[in-house]
């Protein structure tokens, strides 16, 4: 399990295709400290497990499914990406429950710059807005991110400085792809509702309007 709190920003350093999968080369000098074969570490936000590694890089190998349902098949030498551990027990949870399971891909369509912060509108797959509500949590490339505002097919984020300069997100511009997860605790809410047979109850948002 990860937090989404990015530990660090790290570079693709060589990519190999393979028939069904590809091979990546990452450099991560703190994710790498005392990692082990097996170990995961999550690449913009999808667990990936650690190959081998040797002086501040690890080697990780992603499968066919992976490279179609995230953006890492985008990825190319030079790429930066953000880079986490799984959260030890009984560690701090920064940020939100994240499993580095990506549930698909959106992709920038505006950022708004501001004196302090910077808004980003981000689009949303149509089966996945159900589950992004105003306030509430979202991973983009392994970021936990808090919802500004969630329309049928977008999303907005407001981003801090240090959030700009220490992950992917301060690089990207319009019309890049973008990983997402949506909180897997409102996926298991509307599962346990429908074997009940009970619809979601719509609740008023900050503004009173029902949604």
């Amino acid at each position: 399990m990860f937090t989404g709190i990015v530990e660090e920003l790290g570079e693709v350093t060589a990519v190999e295709n393979l028939d069904d999968a590809s091979r990546f080369r990452l450099r991560g000098p703190v994710v790498t400290e005392g990692a082990r074969h097996g170990d995961s570490i999550a690449v913009n936000g999808v667990c990936l497990t650690v190959v081998d590694h040797e002086d501040g890089e690890f080697t990780a190998d992603v499968m066919a499914e992976t490279l179609n349902r995230s953006s890492l098949g985008a990825l190319a030498v030079g790429s930066r990406v953000n880079l986490e551990r799984p959260m030890a027990v009984g560690e701090r949870l920064g940020g939100h429950i994240v499993q580095g399971h990506v549930d698909g891909t959106g992709e920038i369509i505006e950022r708004k710059p501001s004196e302090n912060w910077e808004i980003v509108k981000i689009s949303l797959p149509a089966d996945l807005s159900r589950y992004v509500v105003e306030k509430g949590s979202i991973t983009v490339d392994g970021i936990s991110l808090t919802v500004v505002d969630a329309g049928p097919d977008f999303f907005t984020v407001s981003l801090i400085p240090t959030t700009l300069d220490l992950t992917t997100l301060g690089r990207k511009q319009p019309g890049d792809p973008v990983n997402l997860e949506v909180d897997v605790i409102a996926k298991y809410v509307e599962r346990l509702l429908g074997a009940r047979g009970e619809q979601p109850v719509s609740l008023p948002d900050t503004r009173g309007e029902t949604r």
